[in-house]
């Protein structure tokens, strides 16, 4: 049998197959979350201060505007003029959001002494932690993913899940910081 000729057999199986799934969708999975991504006019309330001091926005580099573009969210980058904040702002689950020691290897640092922190504010809240370190600049990493009703994870793929199954409810804040060291 051809390759044509096996995809339009295919083709033809799954076509019955349509209905199943719009039903599954109406019935079978409403308390999956359904929040629409934001639109370019939502309005985001980004924080003013962060531990005690005021921030200012940044311009996304080039890496984050084409990232931003497919984002079911907002992202901006804040400074205190000490620490940069990447912020996202996740109106409904997705697999875009991963873990920023990921996008670190990727841009060519390296990674070590990854691990759960306690916050430094007192708050009791868990940051995953991370140093990465490229030519002559060395930066502690932290990140942390908060619900709307103040639940919290370290890690995006439990995020993912909780959110996907309704065990954790939007819209979403992921905060990354990254301090010199």
């Amino acid at each position: 049998m051809s390759r044509l000729a096996r995809c339009r057999l295919l083709k033809l199986l799954a076509l019955p197959l349509l209905p199943a799934c719009v039903l599954w969708n109406a019935i079978a999975a409403p308390g999956l979350p359904r929040a629409a991504a934001p639109t370019a006019d939502s309005a985001v309330e980004w924080p003013a201060a962060w531990r005690g001091r005021a921030l200012r926005p940044l311009a996304l580099s080039a890496v984050e505007q084409r990232f931003a573009q497919g984002f079911p969210g907002k992202i901006v980058r804040l400074t205190d003029g000490r620490d940069m904040l990447i912020w996202r702002h996740i109106a409904r689950p997705t697999r875009m959001l991963h873990p920023a020691v990921d996008c670190y290897r990727a841009l060519g640092w390296r990674i070590r002494d990854e691990q759960l922190e306690q916050a430094w504010d007192g708050t009791g809240e868990r940051w995953r932690c991370f140093i990465a370190t490229r030519a002559d600049t060395r930066l502690r990493v932290c990140e942390r993913i908060e619900d709307s009703a103040g639940g919290g994870f370290t890690d995006a793929s439990a995020w993912y899940w909780a959110a996907i199954t309704g065990q954790s409810t939007g819209p979403w804040q992921a905060v990354t910081v990254a301090s010199p060291q």
